[in-house]
């Protein structure tokens, strides 16, 4: 017995050596970033900024891997699979590990056990945007047409199942109209098709929608942010407009594969802090409507399972 016990020490103290040396050797390799939607949305936008000042301080470059499809979960199931080395991590959004946990049966992951959390990143609200030669140029006014063509009226979103979606089936109960969803597989050429003509409304993010109101490819009705947004001060909030339900904002995060180890896990949430309260990324979020979020790790759990338990919003 004495003998086993000997051995069991060795073997700790060996796999402490181990734990503590990969701890100390990470990053020897490029991390790659998974972004679960197509290129030229917030969450492509967002993650590269952020990318780039953590590859400043981490000594290794963090590379942006855009795997689009399923509302996300394309990407996302993907990266639960993978290696728990750190190597690997998952840009976690409240469409991918919140809402589709209650909206898609089939789910291969749980947000919960199949990852570990590293970082929150930000909150953003949306911008209510249409066709630019849309017949309405106020919320009123598209409700007043919703209504006079029930059914016929197309909104575009990332994807089904996204923050995007979800926010409008929200303003379809608030407002008390039919509009018909056409998803994409992101954010972009859901844009794309809009600017086209050949959808009518969106809700997305002002960093995405942003240059294209300013090339007056768009136009924006409405934001669901708590205040006016500084960089669209003539725009109003929804709750201004009498629909205070529709006061709305959407969370994203870094994650890693459940089973990396802790040491690892602690050096991409400090790297992650660092870039999240740098300079650079604070400016650009104040910019586009977006506030950086602090909690990390552990601290990120109750406030996921929050919004786990409320299905979406």
């Amino acid at each position: 017995m004495a003998k086993r016990h000997v051995i069991l020490a060795v073997w700790l103290a060996s796999f402490v050596f181990i734990t503590s040396a990969t701890a100390e050797e990470f990053p020897s390799r490029p991390i790659i970033w998974v972004v679960p939607f197509a290129p030229g949305g917030i969450t492509d936008t967002t993650s590269r900024i952020v990318a780039e000042e953590m590859s400043k301080t981490l000594g290794q470059s963090v590379l942006i891997d855009n795997r689009g499809g399923g509302g996300g979960t394309v990407g996302t199931e993907q990266v639960a699979r993978s290696k728990p080395d750190g190597y690997t991590m998952i840009y976690g959004t409240q469409g991918t590990m919140a809402a589709n946990v209650t909206l898609r049966k089939n789910l291969s992951y749980d947000p919960l056990t199949s990852f570990l959390p590293v970082h929150l990143v930000g909150e953003s609200p949306n911008l209510f945007v249409a066709y630019h030669e849309a017949p309405y140029n106020s919320v009123p006014e598209f409700i007043a047409y919703a209504r006079q063509n029930p059914g016929k009226v197309t909104l575009s979103s990332s994807g089904v199942g996204t923050a995007t979606h979800l926010v409008a089936e929200l303003f379809k109960t608030v407002a008390g109209i039919e509009m018909q969803h056409v998803p994409y597989r992101g954010s972009a050429p859901a844009l794309n098709d809009m600017i086209a003509g050949r959808v009518d409304v969106m809700f997305d993010y002002p960093v995405s929608v942003g240059p294209h109101v300013q090339a007056g490819k768009l136009k924006v009705l409405a934001t669901t942010a708590p205040e006016r947004l500084r960089a669209f001060p003539n725009v109003p909030t929804m709750a201004e407009l009498g629909m205070k339900d529709m006061t709305t904002q959407s969370w994203s995060s870094i994650m890693v594969p459940a089973g990396t180890p802790a040491p690892v896990v602690d050096r991409l949430a400090a790297h992650a802090h660092a870039a999240l309260t740098s300079e650079r990324v604070r400016t650009h979020f104040e910019k586009v409507g977006t506030r950086p979020m602090t909690l990390q790790k552990a601290e990120m759990i109750p406030f996921i399972e929050r919004r786990s338990c409320a299905g979406a919003m």
